[in-house]
């Protein structure tokens, strides 16, 4: 993984995003798709933010692109299928990423096997795959914090098996030690799961039981999990 020297960094990387792509833009940043070093990339540009003091949005934007590069670093070393770095340049906060081609997302995949009239069955081994990963990434102490179908890419396999399962987007992840944080993690899956892809209670419960099975720290989390819910229901209650 390179980084870019501070020299006339922003004009040269102004230059080189208006040769890409915009395929997204969200609250905290700008994605592109471009073509870096001869290879497809996905290019993430956090921009400024105009109502924070100039010092301190700088100081918080350059810690959270260097926590998103820490996590996927992490997750990476760890035997965890997610974009290779390229390159990163702090001057712009600008992150060069791998394109992962020929995938699909788990929410396309999903919603796809339920409009075909699969059963929920024929998804379980995907679930077994998905709670095993996230089991090992919480093993390393990484909380992704914004956990979705949307989020995991499924690359098509040869010969019909099964392809990688990646993890992406990690611009919301930091390092934690504590099952609560792990636990809100979980929680914030069940939730985005259970509300994009109806009807799959049982494959989530799935999931869950593969991550269980995965870690030796699993049921301190899913201890956690259940507190989260319970608080959740509480305050949904109250209104």
């Amino acid at each position: 993984m390179a980084h870019m020297e501070p020299v006339n960094n922003k004009s040269a990387v102004s230059r080189f995003l208006q040769q890409t792509v915009l395929i997204k833009q969200g609250a905290e940043a700008r994605v592109y798709r471009g073509r870096f070093l001869g290879k497809s990339a996905i290019i993430k540009e956090r921009f400024p933010k105009m109502y924070r003091h100039p010092a301190l949005d700088e100081k918080l934007t350059r810690r959270r692109t260097a926590q998103e590069v820490r996590s996927i670093l992490r997750c990476r070393k760890a035997g965890i299928d997610t974009p290779v770095v390229y390159f990163v340049d702090y001057t712009t906060n600008c992150i060069f990423l791998e394109e992962i081609a020929d995938s699909v997302t788990v929410r396309e995949h999903i919603a796809s096997a339920q409009a075909s009239g699969q059963s929920v069955d024929a998804l379980y081994g995907l679930a077994d795959r998905i709670g095993k990963i996230l089991a090992k990434m919480h093993d390393e102490d990484v909380v992704h914090g914004d956990l979705t179908t949307s989020n995991m890419l499924l690359v098509k396999g040869k010969d019909g098996k099964d392809g990688k399962l990646v993890l992406i987007d990690f611009g919301l992840s930091y390092i934690s030690a504590l099952p609560e944080d792990k636990g809100v993690d979980m929680y914030v899956l069940e939730k985005a799961f259970l509300s994009t892809h109806p009807n799959t209670e049982a494959l989530f419960e799935r999931l869950l039981k593969s991550y269980t099975a995965s870690s030796k720290k699993a049921p301190a989390v899913i201890k956690k999990l259940d507190e989260v819910r319970l608080r959740g229901r509480k305050r949904s209650m109250v209104g």
